[in-house]
C-alpha cells in the first residue's frame, strides 16, 4: 500500500493513526500541494487532487479517509479492531465519524481560514458564530464520551482516529478543561502510541514550515 498525504492535514492524521494502530506496512508518500511541481505530478496521477489517498495492492485509489480506514481494517486483521463487531456500536462509530468529518473538521477549518485573513477583513460576528458552533459540537462530544473509556466504548475505533486530530488542533481560545469528559479523554489519548508517532510527523512538518514550505490546503 502507498499513502499519499501531508502530516498537517487532519484527515491525513486520522488515517495515519489508523495505520499505526494496525501496525500496517505502507509506503509513505508526502505530498505538498502548494509546491507547483509536486502538485502537477500528483494531479497527473490523481486528477481530483485530494489528500489523503491510498493506492492499494489491487491498484485501487481510495481518497476518503473513512473508507481508507475501513479498507485497512479489513485487510490487516491483526492488532486494533477499528470497527466494532457489535452492529449497534458499529453504526454509532460510523455516525460519530461522519459528525467529526462533516461538522467538527469544517468548523475548525473555517475558524483557521478566518484567522488567516488580514485583520481588516475579519468579521467579528461570523467568528463568534463559529466559536458558538464549536462549543455546541464539543459539548455534544463531551456527552457522547461520558461513561466510556473511548468515544464508542472501551475499544479504540475509527471515531477516535477522527476525534484526536480535531482536539489536537483546537484554537488557543478554547479551554478543553471546560469540557470535563473530553478533557479526561484527551489526557489518555495523548498517551496513545499511535498518536505519538503522528505527533512526531506533525512536528517535523512544522519545522519544515520555517524553511518556507507552505501547509496543505
Amino acid at each position: 500500500m502507498e499513502l499519499f498525504y501531508h502530516p498537517l492535514s487532519r484527515s491525513c492524521q486520522k488515517v495515519l493513526i489508523a495505520l499505526y494502530e494496525k501496525q500496517a506496512n505502507f509506503f509513505p508518500r508526502l505530498v505538498n500541494l502548494h509546491d507547483p511541481v509536486e502538485r502537477h505530478e500528483y494531479l497527473e496521477m490523481f486528477p481530483l487532487g485530494q489528500l489523503p489517498l491510498l493506492k492499494t495492492r489491487e491498484r485501487w485509489q481510495i481518497s476518503d479517509s473513512s473508507i481508507i480506514i475501513e479498507y485497512i481494517n479489513q485487510h490487516v486483521t491483526e492488532n486494533t479492531q477499528l470497527f466494532p463487531t457489535d452492529s449497534v456500536l458499529n453504526l454509532r462509530t460510523k455516525m460519530l465519524d461522519r459528525l467529526i468529518d462533516n461538522q467538527l473538521y469544517h468548523i475548525l477549518y473555517e475558524i483557521e481560514r478566518h484567522h488567516r485573513l488580514p485583520e481588516q477583513m475579519q468579521q467579528a460576528i461570523l467568528l463568534r458564530q463559529l466559536y458558538k458552533q464549536l462549543d455546541t459540537i464539543l459539548t455534544e462530544f463531551d456527552k457522547q464520551v461520558e461513561g466510556h473509556y473511548w468515544l464508542c466504548g472501551d475499544g479504540f475505533t475509527l471515531a477516535d482516529c477522527a476525534l484526536i486530530p480535531a482536539l489536537a488542533s483546537l484554537p488557543a481560545e478554547v479551554q478543553l478543561m471546560e469540557y470535563f469528559e473530553l478533557n479526561r479523554y484527551w489526557q489518555q489519548a495523548e498517551l496513545r502510541g499511535a498518536w505519538h508517532l503522528v505527533k512526531d510527523e506533525i512536528e517535523q512538518a512544522k519545522q519544515a514550515l520555517h524553511t518556507g514550505i507552505q501547509p496543505p490546503p
